[in-house]
């Protein structure tokens, strides 16, 4: 049970280490805010979808 909750965890992490970065490349290249939307839906779509695959 405590190694689910450390992944969940990890994921939480990721997730906000990729927004980060995702913000620093999102001023270099002036990316707007509904294509910046765009991609973080995508990647919680994908962790989520990552997750579930990993509870099975």
């Amino acid at each position: 049970m405590a190694m689910e909750n450390g992944g969940l965890i990890l994921l939480v992490f990721l997730a906000f280490l990729f927004a980060w970065g995702l913000n620093r490349f999102r001023k270099m290249i002036r990316l707007g805010p509904v294509a910046y939307a765009g991609v973080m839906i995508t990647f919680v779509i994908v962790i989520l979808a990552l997750y579930t695959q990993t509870q099975r």
